[in-house]
């Protein structure tokens, strides 16, 4: 079992029986989303622990080789969509370290299936890549300005389990980050494998905007509702 990623914790009620495992971007920590919590209309939702892990700290290729916070290498050509070079060690290790996020969770008294895997960018990919090949039922995955990583194993890999798990996707129209064609790409793969997507894109560029955030708390209110 990896070591436990230090996190930072938020709850909305006492003793919370839902949770939201949430990864930050390349190069921020577990502050990045804190303060969106309060921005989520999360009525008619159980009392949930939102938990914010910082990524491990790792020279990062494509930033000249900068130690960050990184749940994996980016090289480049990484992101201009044409690239299928992946960090496959980088990004298995940060799908272990965050399945012992969602044991910690279970044995804290969360069913699984009360447990959403969310991420920005990278934190995306992996909330992407954990979540599909996780093997107990989780209530969801969102992923927000990302792709999904080692695409080409998970017809394998894929988890049973997941096959119907609610999957929210959402890209800015002019991310010069992460290309909309990414996202969009892994979300037309993920519905050839039969996934449910519900898929937003808005008129911004690597980053959150009010209406994303409203969607968000709507879709959260529908996968964590009592």
């Amino acid at each position: 079992m990896p070591e436990l990623l230090d996190s930072i914790e938020v709850t909305t009620g006492k003793n919370p029986s839902a949770s939201v495992i949430w990864m930050h971007g390349l190069g921020a920590d577990g502050n990045d989303f804190v303060p969106i919590v309060n921005e989520l209309d999360l009525a008619g939702t159980p009392p949930t622990r939102f938990v914010f892990p910082h990524a491990p700290k790792r020279p990062v290729t494509i930033n000249n080789g900068f130690v960050m916070r990184a749940w994996y290498d980016v090289s480049f050509g990484d992101l201009e969509g044409n690239s299928r070079h992946v960090d496959e060690r980088g990004v298995r290790e940060s799908q272990a370290q965050i399945g012992a996020l969602i044991e910690r969770e279970m044995k804290r008294g969360v069913n699984a299936a009360k447990i959403v895997l969310a991420g920005f960018s990278q934190g995306g990919a992996i909330a992407l890549h954990t979540g599909l090949r996780y093997p107990e039922k989780l209530a969801g995955v969102m992923a927000l300005s990302t792709y999904l990583p080692l695409a080409d194993s998970l017809p394998q890999e894929a988890a049973a389990a997941n096959k119907a798990t609610p999957i929210f996707m959402a890209h800015g129209t002019f991310d010069p980050v992460v290309p909309l064609m990414m996202g969009a790409g892994s979300m037309t793969s993920m519905a050839g494998l039969g996934y449910g997507i519900e898929w937003k894109q808005y008129p911004m560029q690597h980053s959150v905007c009010p209406e994303e955030i409203e969607n968000v708390g709507a879709w959260l209110r529908k996968v964590l509702k009592a």
